[in-house]
C-alpha cells in the first residue's frame, strides 16, 4: 500500500472510538498523533493543554475536543509500543488519561517494571492490566491508529492536525492559538 506524504487531512474522522478530552461536536477539535518516549509530543500535549486552557476562558467549555492517537515510533524509542499498550490496559480500566499524563511526566522511565508501578499508583487491577499487556489486547487497535497517521501524511510523531487540516507552523502556544481563533472563524 502506498501513502501519500503531500497528504494534510485526516484520514480518520474523529469519533466516539477515540479517546477526547472535552466534545466530539466542539468548534475546534485537535487531532494528535503522538508517541509516549518522544520528548517533542510530550512538549506538544503540554502546549495544546495551555492552548486549551485559554481557550476555555475566552470561548467557553464546549468550544475545544483534544484527541490523542498512538504514533510509536519503535525504531527509535524501543518503549514507546509498550507505554502505547500501557495506556490502552488503563483505558480498559476507565484511566486513561491518568496514564496518559504519567507517560508523559516519566517518558524517560518507561521500562515494564514503571508501567507497573504507574497502574499501582493509578489503583488499577494489576493482574488485569498484566493480563492485557502479556497477550498484547491492544496491539491492533495501535497499529490502527498507525495506519490511520500513515493514511493521513503522517511520518513521525508529533503530528497535529486542527478540525481535520495538519497543522504546519511553529510549535508555539501563541501559534496554536492563532490557529484555534482561525478555525473558529
Amino acid at each position: 500500500m502506498t501513502y501519500n506524504r503531500d497528504n494534510r487531512s485526516l484520514f480518520v474522522l474523529p469519533s466516539t472510538q477515540d479517546h477526547i478530552q472535552g466534545v466530539l461536536n466542539a468548534a475546534v477539535v485537535f487531532v494528535m498523533y503522538g508517541d509516549y518516549e518522544c520528548f517533542q509530543s510530550a512538549n506538544i500535549y503540554r502546549l495544546i493543554k495551555v492552548a486549551g486552557q485559554q481557550l476555555k476562558l475566552e470561548f467557553g467549555e464546549n468550544n475545544l475536543g483534544f484527541i490523542f492517537r498512538h504514533f510509536p515510533q519503535v525504531q527509535i524509542h524501543p518503549h514507546a509500543q509498550r507505554a502505547a499498550e500501557a495506556a490502552e490496559a488503563a483505558a480498559a480500566q476507565g484511566q486513561f488519561w491518568q496514564m496518559h499524563e504519567m507517560l508523559f511526566i516519566h517518558q524517560q522511565e518507561l521500562g515494564n517494571g514503571y508501567l507497573v508501578e504507574y497502574a499501582n499508583r493509578l489503583g488499577l487491577d494489576i493482574s488485569q492490566f498484566l493480563q492485557d499487556l502479556s497477550k498484547g489486547a491492544y496491539v491492533n487497535l495501535i497499529n490502527a491508529d498507525i495506519e490511520g497517521g500513515l493514511r493521513s501524511g503522517v511520518e513521525a510523531a508529533p503530528a497535529l492536525f486542527i478540525n481535520g487540516i495538519r497543522y504546519l507552523d511553529r510549535w508555539t502556544v501563541e501559534q496554536i492559538m492563532a490557529a484555534i481563533v482561525a478555525a473558529n472563524d
